[in-house]
């Protein structure tokens, strides 16, 4: 019966896989087994299997005294990245800080009384404010005599001409000298515009037309002959005022005033030609003078 039961553990044993153990270079033998029958094990799961294990299990008490250490490199690359992240907070808070940002100046308020705030509302609802009536310009009175429909003064609004005043007393007559008067001169409160007669058959003129200002013999007066030099229509140097000579082409007020400041210095013109001396008044302004004016 020994010899059948070797057989039948030798089948088993055949027929079940066989690991290598560590260690051992032999198979079991009938030592091995012993005398324990069914109770036997064979040597590969004994109680040296967890010296075996041992092995390859990790040794955990060889890590426990171990220090992890980063080396200068490493401590060099903590470094940079702690700079770099403070860097970043620093930037991301001075970015983000409150600004102070400058108040726009306030506009300008006028301050006024409250008598005028409440008349600017009243006027503002619906009461128009009174408005002072612009001033009334200044009437030129102006004396018109001689041949005219209706002698007399005449009134006339400011910057009116000679032919507003001839106008105004219902126009010359026939007969009446009006190549004499300039029609476009301005007159001044005060004038006086005498319109003579036309000489008849080319003879002398007794009596011309004229403007005389305030102030100014009358150049060609009714019963005074004018003398051989003198023609109808010339302002008489000696007796014009500013007003008069103003009114001449190419004379303004400056040169009026110089002419009357000259007379007055030097006493009355003689010869036309005397205006050279006066400031203002140059070659080609005293030939275009010369037709107009007479001493």
């Amino acid at each position: 019966m020994g010899t059948d039961h070797d057989r039948a553990r030798a089948r088993s044993r055949l027929a079940a896989p066989t690991p290598v153990t560590a260690g051992r270079d032999r198979p079991d033998t009938a030592d091995d087994r012993g005398d324990g029958g069914s109770d036997w094990a064979p040597g590969w799961l004994g109680e040296d299997d967890d010296a075996d294990r041992s092995d390859w299990a990790p040794d955990s008490s060889r890590w426990r005294a171990a220090r992890w250490s980063p080396g200068r490199g490493g401590v060099v690359v903590l470094v940079v990245v702690g700079l770099v992240a403070v860097v970043v907070a620093a930037l991301t808070v001075w970015r983000d800080r409150p600004t102070a940002q400058a108040v726009p100046p306030l506009p300008a308020v006028e301050v006024r009384p409250a008598d005028e705030a409440d008349a600017g509302t009243e006027g503002a609802v619906g009461t128009p404010a009174e408005t002072s009536p612009p001033a009334a310009a200044e009437e030129l009175v102006v004396s018109v005599v001689g041949l005219v429909d209706r002698a007399g003064l005449v009134r006339l609004a400011p910057g009116s001409r000679v032919a507003d005043a001839l106008a105004a007393a219902g126009g010359p007559r026939p007969g009446a000298d009006v190549l004499g008067l300039n029609m476009a001169e301005r007159v001044d409160d005060g004038d006086q515009i005498l319109v003579g007669a036309v000489a008849p058959d080319g003879g002398p003129t007794t009596v011309g037309s004229a403007r005389v200002g305030s102030g100014a013999a009358a150049v060609g007066s009714a019963g005074v002959p004018a003398d051989a030099n003198s023609k109808a229509g010339k302002v008489n140097l000696n007796a014009a005022g500013e007003a008069d000579l103003d009114a001449l082409p190419g004379v303004g007020p400056v040169t009026a005033a110089a002419i009357v400041a000259w007379r007055q210095s030097n006493g009355k013109f003689t010869d036309v030609e005397q205006l050279g001396e006066v400031d203002g008044i140059g070659p080609a302004r005293l030939a275009k003078l010369r037709e107009l004016v007479t001493v």
